[in-house]
């Protein structure tokens, strides 16, 4: 077995520890010289949708079925570029996707996928509009169950069919969210009693997590309370939620990045509809403001960006985002490599530099500790590896 070195640069290892700078080089290394850089354990976005980019509902009318595999490709691609070597798919991406960039037939990062997203009749993730026209965001297809179920048995045995489909973490939806286009973040939607059925289904038949989009603090509590692992964008939290999460070791997920890209793209392009943009606005600064109430209470946070909302490849943007929010850049690193993979459970593999796990390494040309905004150029991210093979190169000469 070849061990491979990577010098002149300084280690942050992803447990949270002082940096280090170089250490001594066994005889016959090979070496890799990362002129300077800071050497991170593979960054790791909690929270992507890997078939989809932007809301501009014509395109997606008009576009062919198969054209959105093609196009995901370069999502991929963009993703790994950026210093992400792990993802955890939120809805949309089937595994022959996962299969392919296993398989090396793409490249990519490596990919948990969840495949349809649980939610109830009108609420997110039912695509349904005014109009009486339906709109999904992915069509239901062999591989990808359509996601609408109701009722306890209703949700009973749409687990069984994500499952069934390859699912390896399962996305339900508690509320309503932003880009649904006839309900708001605040709707409670699912029981406690749906959502306990689902932990169950999920959990105990097979030991799969279960990750809530939940951004109302009733649905937060709800889905907390039925033993959901993990709260996609939490963006209405109060004391009780905070209590409930320190409690049950519960994760956020913030995306911080999605509410501002829904207002950007609508300024730039006007696809976004009017629904969204509107709702965006709503809640963008109370969104903020409950992150940084959760992270001064101590629940863990892991980074996700809800890429997709937003183009590949600008996932890092989310780093400054959560440093604004009062993350200190050291934590923001922790959330985005240790935590992230704690939260996936995936622990074991990726996260932290250590003996035993798997060699998927990001190296940054600047000091992410003083300048942790500038991430979000991608040309700042000089080296990548993955599974120990350099995937991405921008070093100069």
């Amino acid at each position: 077995m070849t061990t491979t070195l990577l010098r002149n640069g300084t280690v942050i290892d992803g447990t949270g520890a002082e940096p280090v700078a170089d250490l001594s080089v066994p005889d016959g290394t090979e070496e890799i010289d990362v002129r300077g850089g800071t050497i991170l354990p593979g960054l790791i976005d909690t929270h992507v949708h890997m078939m989809v980019q932007g809301m501009n509902t014509d395109e997606h009318l008009t576009r062919p079925f198969s054209y959105n595999f093609y196009r995901a490709i370069g999502f991929l691609r963009n993703t790994l570029e950026c210093g992400i070597t792990s993802v955890r798919d939120a809805g949309g991406t089937d595994v022959g996707v996962k299969q392919a960039v296993e398989d090396g037939i793409i490249v990519g990062p490596r990919m948990q996928i969840s495949t349809a997203v649980l939610g109830i009749t009108g609420g997110h993730g039912d695509s349904w509009h005014l109009s009486g026209i339906t709109v999904p965001l992915w069509a239901e297809y062999p591989g990808m169950p359509d996601g609408i179920a109701d009722g306890v048995e209703g949700v009973r045995k749409k687990v069984r069919e994500v499952l069934r489909a390859g699912a390896e973490v399962v996305k339900v939806c508690s509320t309503g969210g932003v880009l649904s286009p006839t309900d708001h973040p605040e709707f409670t939607q699912y029981s406690i009693e749906e959502l306990e059925v689902i932990v169950q289904e999920a959990h105990f038949r097979r030991g799969i997590r279960v990750m809530a989009h939940a951004q109302g603090s009733e649905g937060i509590k709800n889905a907390i309370r039925a033993g959901i692992h993990s709260i996609e964008h939490a963006m209405f939290v109060d004391d009780e939620v905070i209590e409930l999460a320190l409690a049950n070791g519960t994760f956020f997920v913030p995306t911080l990045l999605a509410p501002l890209s829904v207002i950007e793209q609508a300024a730039s392009t006007g696809a976004m509809p009017e629904y969204g943009l509107r709702k965006a606005r709503e809640t963008i600064d109370i969104h903020r403001e409950s992150i940084a109430k959760a992270y001064r209470a101590g629940v863990r946070i892991a980074m996700g960006t809800d890429a997709g909302v937003m183009p590949h490849g600008t996932n890092l943007r989310e780093l400054g985002l959560m440093a604004d929010v009062g993350m200190t850049p050291m934590d923001v690193i922790v959330a985005t490599t240790k935590v992230a993979a704690e939260c996936m459970g995936w622990e074991d593999r990726v996260g932290t530099l250590e003996v035993g796990k798997l060699a998927d390494i990001t190296v940054t040309s600047v000091d992410p500790l003083t300048r942790i905004h500038d991430l979000a150029d991608v040309n700042t991210i000089a080296l990548v590896l993955k599974g120990g093979e350099i995937a991405i190169d921008r070093r100069t000469s």
